[in-house]
């Protein structure tokens, strides 16, 4: 019975992902799509604690890893596409509403990021391109940030150069050979987990000061920590 405990858990992160697939297709408005960032957070931490189970009862399979990508690429592969959608469609004027379709391609970037993930060898310890986790937080960060500051919802306006501009940068940044801390830990040891807690005290403050919008900064902070860790052990 302990053995299904861990695919329970990520058909939980598939099943919130749905819903909040189905939140972010219908909103009208962009402040709408705050819900659906809640209920990423939520799938994120079912993702999270399905493979700590799966380690805590022994209950690794191969179908459990099949679930686990089949579920992220609903929950942070399809939704923050169609959160990308959704924004470009409510700031495109009716003429050029097509172009919101591009907000997809975060979808396919993430397909391909899952793909390689499951195949990459060198993804043990470290990743190799941003997690699709981390890339759909911050997409989903992007309704909270456009809603709370009046100057981005300016630009948003006038027109959202800037969504297409991040949808090329995201896209690359999953699939790109850019070596990035794991979050995973071993142990508690400072020395070994330094930069992660760096990462984690530094993501606290940030939260803390600016909410939602210190997402940015914080995946910032991370790729500059993930290139430091990287020239040291080079």
């Amino acid at each position: 019975m302990k053995k299904h405990i861990p695919n329970f858990i990520t058909c939980l992160n598939l099943f919130t992902g749905c819903i909040a697939a189905y939140y972010a297709l219908k909103a009208h408005e962009i402040a709408e799509l705050e819900v659906v960032t809640y209920l990423m957070l939520i799938a994120a931490f079912f993702d999270f604690i399905d493979g700590f189970v799966a380690r805590l009862v022994n209950a690794h399979s191969a179908i459990g890893k099949e679930l686990d990508s089949l579920a992220d690429m609903v929950s942070f592969g399809f939704v923050p596409g169609a959160i990308l959608f959704s924004i470009l469609n409510y700031a495109l004027a009716p003429e050029v509403k097509y172009l919101a379709f591009s907000g997809f391609i975060v979808t396919v970037f993430s397909a391909l990021r899952l793909a390689k993930f499951n195949v990459d060898e060198r993804q043990g310890d470290r990743f190799i391109g941003v997690p699709t986790p981390i890339n759909a937080i911050f997409i989903g960060s992007l309704p909270f940030i456009i809603d709370g500051y009046p100057i981005v919802y300016w630009i948003l306006e006038h027109p959202p150069y800037f969504i297409f501009i991040l949808i090329i940068v995201q896209s690359y940044l999953l699939v790109c050979e850019l070596p990035l801390i794991a979050l995973k830990f071993k142990s508690f040891d400072w020395e070994v987990n330094k930069l992660r807690y760096i990462l984690i005290i530094s993501s606290v403050v940030f939260i803390i000061l600016f909410k939602f919008a210190a997402v940015p900064l914080i995946l910032l902070v991370y790729i500059l920590l993930s290139l430091i860790q990287y020239k040291l052990s080079s």
